[in-house]
This record gives structure tokens, sequence and C-alpha cells, in this order.
């Protein structure tokens, strides 16, 4: 019979020491983390580049907002075909073509003379990067032990934060000097390189790692849990506080506040390094805690919840920003632990799979956060739009607490019966102990 929540939360906590990561790892963590920071820089650079994309196409804040989520959109149908690619192709190979196609589109990007043309480019660009996450995420769990797993995909992740400095400090001036469609250029070069880094340093996965391909039995057992779709639906949740934030703050900061694009983009430095902080302590805390999600995310939202509440009632830009990197320091501690007990309980070569059906949900969520927040703000305020968020912390606090808080407790609701997991995936016992 399936464990309940309520059984799984009860069940005794059993801490782990955290694993150092060898060179392996460490190659593999330096390289994609590499890779990812292209990969949110790329997203986020249009962020900054709205106000000016808004005045050449003349577009209102909903239209300005269907730019953004029209990637998502492509994006997270991407992530469960990406997943599968890198479960039967391999991760290495399947996230390097990934980086490189969408590189091409980032530079199409530039190359835009309508608001319909963009659509579709950055619909394209959206579809290429959905094929990245997953392999990525499979990538480090073919080069690194259970024990290792969380706290190197925490390092991994903490570039996403650190491309909320990169983007605003290298794209606002680039955008100010030469205009927006340069930026998108500059970034697709740099694409182009890591690309070749990836292919050429990428270190083979370890001795032991799994090379078999999935059963179908298995792949369709993700895909028919429900277990699997509710850490989706709590990534959606803390996805449309991230989104929603990243799209609209330089915006706000700039028609609302009067800050001009370089100064929106200095005062997004203080939140973008806690949060990448955050999101290393958060993986860090997850492999020290075997799982135990709840435990971090639903005090983490609830401070994300009083961040983003506070954030628009302040009286001063520094006030905002005070109370924005509260809400992002919640946001960042968030990230890994959501992923953290399907990861450590998945076999190997099932991990694209998993780890693509949970960034699908999140992903979801970067379809719906830029439209609401955009109509909104002009039909109501940026007050409203930002409370909107609230939502989202509340939905994946909620179902951090409901879901299985340990591997046992997983396998259990995923299949019911462990021996029929077993038979279906062919996993290792190294994989699932």
């Amino acid at each position: 019979m399936a464990t309940s929540p309520t059984a799984a939360t009860q069940a005794p906590l059993r801490p782990e020491r955290r694993e150092r990561l060898d060179r392996t790892a460490r190659i593999t963590v330096a390289l994609l983390f590499s890779a990812w920071l292209v990969d949110y820089v790329d997203r986020l650079v249009i962020n900054l580049a709205l106000p000016s994309i808004g005045r050449e196409f003349g577009l209102d804040r909903t239209e300005q907002g269907l730019a953004v989520s029209v990637f998502f959109l492509a994006y997270a149908l991407g992530q469960i075909p990406g997943g599968l690619l890198a479960d039967r192709f391999g991760a290495k190979r399947t996230a390097g073509w990934a980086l490189l196609v969408w590189s091409v589109f980032t530079a199409l990007t530039g190359l835009a003379g309508s608001f319909a043309v963009l659509l579709l480019v950055r619909f394209l660009f959206g579809a290429a990067e959905g094929i990245f996450p997953a392999a990525a995420m499979k990538a480090v769990s073919e080069r690194t032990t259970p024990g290792q797993r969380m706290g190197a995909n925490g390092l991994v992740s903490s570039s996403n934060a650190l491309a909320a400095v990169v983007a605003p400090v290298l794209g606002a001036p680039l955008i100010v000097a030469f205009g927006w469609r340069s930026t998108f250029f500059s970034i697709a070069v740099v694409g182009v390189l890591v690309y070749a880094a990836l292919r050429l340093w990428l270190p083979g996965p370890t001795q032991g790692a799994p090379r078999t391909r999935p059963g179908p039995g298995g792949v369709r057992l993700l895909l028919g849990s429900g277990v699997m779709w509710r850490f989706a639906a709590m990534f959606f949740g803390y996805d449309l506080v991230v989104w929603g934030l990243n799209t609209w703050v330089p915006t706000y900061l700039n028609d609302e506040r009067g800050l001009s694009l370089a100064a929106a983009g200095a005062a997004a430095l203080a939140p973008a390094v806690v949060s990448a902080l955050a999101a290393v302590a958060g993986g860090r805390l997850a492999d020290r805690l075997g799982g135990r999600h709840g435990l971090v995310v639903a005090p983490a939202m609830a401070v994300t919840s009083v961040g983003v509440l506070l954030m628009t009632s302040a009286h001063s830009t520094a006030a905002f920003v005070g109370w924005l990197t509260l809400a992002a320091a919640g946001a960042g501690l968030s990230f890994m632990p959501v992923f953290a007990v399907p990861m450590r309980s998945l076999p190997a070569e099932l991990a694209g799979a998993g780890s693509g059906m949970i960034i699908f949900g999140g992903q979801l969520a970067g379809v719906v956060a830029p439209v609401v927040m955009g109509t909104l703000a002009d039909a109501v305020s940026f007050h409203a739009a930002f409370a909107f968020l609230v939502l989202g912390a509340t939905l994946a606090a909620v179902l951090s607490l409901t879901t299985p808080q340990h591997t046992e407790a997983f396998l259990a609701a995923l299949h019911h019966r462990r021996p029929a997991f077993a038979a279906a995936t062919h996993p290792n016992d190294k994989e699932l102990s």
C-alpha cells in the first residue's frame, strides 16, 4: 500500500554526512555552472530590454508580458521531452546540442523586425532551452554520489541567481550604449564558446553509473505518478514567485520608482547575490537532511511571502530592495530542496525524465506569471501584481509539507510497491538506498 503523506512526514529524520566533491564532480559543476549561467542570462536580458522593446513595437505591459510568457510556454513543453532525450541519447550530447541551438535563436532575437517575429523566435528559443535542464541534472546525477548530489546541484543552480547579477551589470550598459539588439548578439557568442568547452571537457559518467536506457515501464510510472506531479506543482509555486519578480522588478523600478535602466540593474545586485548564496545553502541542507524538504521550503516560503507583501508598500527604494532581498533569500533557499527526495530516490537512468517533470511544473509558472502580473499592473496596480505572487509561495509551502519527505515514502507513493518499481526500472541498489 502507498504510504500516506502524513506517515511520510512522521518518518524518523536521518541526517547524513555531506560528501566532498571529487575531481570529476568539480569539473562537472564548473562546466554546467557556466552553461546554466548563459542559459539564465539569455532569458533574463529580455526583462531589461522590455521597456525598449515596448517602445519600439508600441506594446502595452500585457503584450510585453506575452513576449516573456511565449518563451516559457515552449520552455515548459520541452522539459519532459528533454529528460527523455537525455535518458535515451545521453546527457552530454543532449545538453550540448540544446546549448548550441538556443545560442542561434538568441542571436536571431536581435534580428526580429516585428512583434510577431519576436514572439516566434522567442518560442523557438524556449523550445531549445527547454531540452537543457533535465539533461544537466542527469549529467550531475551520473557524475556524483547520492551524498554529493544536492550539494553539487545547488552549486550549479546558484548560477541562476548569479545570472541575475550578470544580466543587469553587463546587459544594461550594452542596451543603453548600443541598443537592445546588440546584447543578444553578444550573449550568443558566449553561448557558442561554452558549448565548445562542454563538448571538450565534460567528464564521462563515473564508474558504476548506469548506462542502460530507461524501460518504457519506468517512464510510464513516472508520467502517471500523482506524487511526481505534486513535486512539479510545488516547483510551479516556487517559480511563480521567481519568474514574477525577475520579469517585472526592472520595469517596476524604471516606471514607478524613476530609476534608470542601469540603476535598476544595480538595485537588483544584493537580492541576486543573496539568492545565489541561499541556493548553495539549500543544496547543502538537502544533502544533510537526506530530504525533508518541508523543514526548509515551508518556513522559507513564509519569509518570501512577507518580503513580497512589503516590497511595494516601502516608502524608499532602499527599503524596497531590502524587502526584495528577503524574498529572494527565501526563494533561493527553497530551490534545491524541492528536488531533493526525487533526485536522491530515482535511479540514474530515470533522472532526466524525473527532473524534466518537476521543471515542467516550474516553467508553467513562467507562462502564467508575466502575463497575469502585466495585466494586474495595467488594470489595478503593481502592488496587486506583486501580491499575486503570495499564492505561489503558499502553494509551495503547503505541498512541501504534504509530499513524501524521504526515499522510502517516495518510492512507496510512486508505485505502491517497491518491487514493481524495481522490476520496471532496473535500478542499482546503491541509488535507492
